[in-house]
């Protein structure tokens, strides 16, 4: 039990010690600080970035729906080597009764549906709102994607065969036009069309943080190609009520395809079959590159600031070097001096890492102005863990040879 108390009784005494030490030299130990504040800045912007991308990332994923793909004549992804960008432009439209073909044909899609969008301007009397995305869809498209009604209703097959001018308007927009004003039941322009508002989706939210996904406009296709045609390009969305059968069906929905393309069995797809997935395996060879550059980085930091606590940790052993001789003389063990001075590393790198995380709080908010970020509690305990560790590892040199020193040496030195 004495010993006990004799360990907790030295710990009390170097806490103490190192406070007093660090009040002492304030000036040194902000310096020293700085070093450390600069590392835990760049730790936790880091990992406040990419936790806020893997969120962004996960919910972006949810709004392409799962267990569904998307025929369309374009691939995603025409960044690789297999960029053949003629051959894809030469691909033959897609059509829209393709989804009644396919829903009535296959054994595994659950829903089929079909949509094509394009930027628009949209206008309640005097107010504009810029640069919205409005989406053609055959009625199925609840059934095949995540968006819900909020308010109001969906447009029903009958609107949407006789090409009924009615719109499900996204809240962005809703926000945009209609401050004050309850917009069901409202008429706004689109390509000088007035179209009836009959609901209100529920908000989604952005798209890997980049585009606002409410801000849209849907309508019935049949509307849509009154307008615009089908020229900029109609999207095939196939739902599957599981995985098992998303994974049998997209063979079947290939065949399908080429069937009705009339393809001889020689004949490559003139039709590109699209999963999320391919969303996910893009990102996660980007998060990797992003992850190996940001641990180089926030290492490279903590490394320098590290050095620098090492080093003012080497001069305030020197300069103390007769106060630990007087210690020694008096009875202090080793260990007792080695733990002085590690206390009194990592308290500087505590208050470094107290004053990077307090920074990073507004560095978090403002990359949330412009793109995503989130800062969890693991993130703090991971700075706080981070400056601990650079505290004892880069404390325990000096403090090593402080411990190790001659007390006769020590009481004579000036």
């Amino acid at each position: 039990m004495s010993k006990f108390y004799r360990i907790a009784n030295s710990v009390w005494e170097s806490l103490k010690i190192s406070l007093r030490a660090l009040g002492i030299n304030k000036t040194r130990s902000v310096l020293t600080a700085t070093c450390i504040v600069i590392g835990i800045v760049s730790v936790t912007t880091m990992s406040t970035t990419i936790d806020g991308i893997d969120r962004s990332f996960e919910n972006s994923m949810s709004m392409l729906g799962q267990n569904v793909i998307y025929v369309e004549k374009w691939p995603w992804g025409l960044g690789s080597g297999e960029y053949r960008w003629w051959e894809y432009r030469n691909r033959p439209d897609m059509k829209i009764d393709y989804a009644d073909q396919l829903e009535e044909t296959s054994r595994f899609a659950s829903a089929v549906s079909a949509s094509s969008n394009r930027n628009v301007t949209v206008r309640f009397e005097d107010t504009y709102a810029n640069g919205v995305m409005l989406q053609g869809a055959t009625e199925t498209i609840t059934q095949t994607s995540t968006m819900d009604i909020a308010e109001g209703r969906f447009f029903t097959v009958e609107e949407e065969r006789t090409g009924a001018n009615v719109v499900v308007m996204g809240q962005s927009v809703s926000d945009a036009l209609f401050d004050l004003e309850y917009p069901l039941g409202k008429q706004v322009r689109i390509a000088g069309q007035r179209f009836l508002v009959i609901g209100l989706l529920e908000r989604q939210g952005s798209f890997l943080g980049l585009e606002d996904i409410d801000n849209q406009v849907i309508i019935p296709m049949s509307a849509f190609q009154e307008i615009y045609g089908t020229r900029t390009g109609v999207r095939l969305i196939v739902k599957f009520p599981s995985e098992e059968a998303q994974l049998e069906g997209e063979y079947e929905i290939e065949g399908l395809m080429r069937r009705i393309r009339q393809l001889d069995p020689m004949e490559e797809n003139d039709f590109a079959i699209n999963k999320p997935e391919a969303f996910r395996q893009q990102y996660e060879s980007m998060t990797f590159a992003i992850y190996g550059i940001g641990i180089f980085l926030t290492s490279l930091a903590l490394f320098i600031g590290g050095i620098g606590v090492m080093n003012i940790m080497f001069v305030s052993v020197r300069e103390r070097t007769k106060e630990i001789g007087i210690r020694k003389a008096v009875g202090a063990k080793a260990w007792e001096i080695l733990g002085q001075f590690l206390v009194e590393a990592t308290i500087i790198c505590m208050v470094g890492g107290l004053i990077g995380v307090a920074l990073s709080v507004i560095t978090t908010q403002v990359i949330n102005q412009f793109f995503v970020a989130y800062m969890s509690w693991q993130t703090v305990a991971l700075a706080f863990g981070i400056c601990t560790l650079v505290g004892l590892a880069f404390g325990f040199l000096p403090a090593y040879r402080a411990a190790k020193s001659d007390p006769i040496e020590s009481l004579r030195y000036e």
